[in-house]
């Protein structure tokens, strides 16, 4: 068994510094961060501007929110700019929903614009219409409070990139293949595509816990279909074969420990790069922090397809504030925004 070790998890974490896409995805999960530190290599932090113009589209769809908006350009000519925000779960923390704006309304914005001055574009640190301010900072009243359950609403941890495939794997020449020939440009999110576990479990998105009766945990996420059912009171019947599969738990030690199988062919489904078979086996064993304000994953892959042995990687969710999931759909025009964001 192959457990991921500091070099390997160091040298993943320098991969994803170079990454312009992997900027954008850790901008969505830093809590508190405004919009300006969102460091897509087009962005000039030296050049932070504050617009107005009117709105002429609002798109809360993923993989992020846009606004465009008809706007004077330093040259005095008006153009149509686009401007970047986070992914609908995380705009909502801060307040923002569907109903933020709409076409036709005067805006006023700051934001970083990109470092090609002739390129309408820029990210957004706070947007103020008819006086209403709305910003980048997650909410205030939005304490978080310790709790000694695995229920909640959980976020994945900070440093924890997976924009990259892992490190050190036992492939098979199939998964080897995979990784030898990795692009970011095969993100199954530019076709509006949603991997299963494990690799959902470790995606930036809030993940909601919660107890349906006695004999029944449900996993829910933001902007997933679907949901996990974990039969707390024996192994479920297997039937046709699902993306997120079919999952029992038990207690042990304290940790809540769930088995999956059951699981279709998957587009990522193992981890960053590395797709899944239908003979995709999971552990997922939680421990929860003494705090309650954390959840340390253990999970455990098996896939003879793609690997040549059983692998065991660990991962880190935090607690977030208590609010419902976002379930909203994804545009191949949000995609190719998101994808084209960081390019001149």
């Amino acid at each position: 068994m192959h457990t991921k070790g500091n070099r390997e998890v160091a040298a993943e974490e320098k991969m994803s510094k170079n990454s312009v896409l992997a900027a954008v995805l850790v901008a969505g999960i830093l809590p508190g961060t405004a919009f300006a530190h969102h460091s897509h290599a087009s962005l000039d932090p030296n050049d932070v501007r504050v617009l107005s113009g009117v709105v002429t589209k609002y798109s809360w769809s993923m993989p992020h929110v846009y606004l465009k908006v008809m706007a004077p350009n330093p040259e005095g000519n008006t153009v149509e700019y686009s401007i970047e925000m986070l992914h609908p779960a995380a705009m909502a923390e801060r307040g923002w929903s569907k109903e933020s704006f709409k076409a036709g309304d005067r805006i006023t914005w700051e934001g970083q614009h990109d470092r090609n001055k002739s390129r309408a574009y820029s990210d957004l640190v706070w947007a103020e219409n008819n006086g209403n301010r709305i910003g980048s900072e997650s909410r205030e009243e939005n304490r978080v409070v310790a709790s000694g359950d695995f229920t909640g609403l959980w976020n994945r941890g900070p440093g924890q990139p997976t924009y990259f495939p892992p490190q050190g794997w036992p492939l098979t020449a199939l998964g080897q293949n995979l990784v030898d020939n990795f692009s970011e440009d095969q993100n199954p999110i530019l076709t509006c595509g949603d991997p299963g576990p494990p690799k959902s479990m470790t995606l930036p998105y809030a993940h909601k816990v919660y107890r349906a009766d006695e004999n029944t945990i449900v996993i829910e996420r933001d902007l997933m279909e679907g949901s996990r059912i974990v039969h707390m009171n024996g192994k479920p019947e297997i039937g046709e074969p699902r993306r997120l599969g079919y999952s029992w738990g038990w207690m042990e030690d304290g940790k809540l420990v769930v088995e999956s199988t059951g699981f279709s062919a998957d587009k990522w489904g193992n981890h960053t790069g590395i797709d899944s078979s239908e003979q995709k086996h999971v552990i997922e064993r939680f421990n929860l922090a003494e705090d309650g304000l954390s959840i340390t994953l253990e999970i455990t892959v098996t896939d003879p397809v793609y690997l040549r042995e059983p692998v065991t990687f660990s991962h880190r969710w935090v607690r977030v504030p208590e609010r419902e999931l976002v379930q909203t759909p994804c545009t191949m025009e949000s995609a190719q925004l998101w994808i084209e964001g960081g390019y001149e």
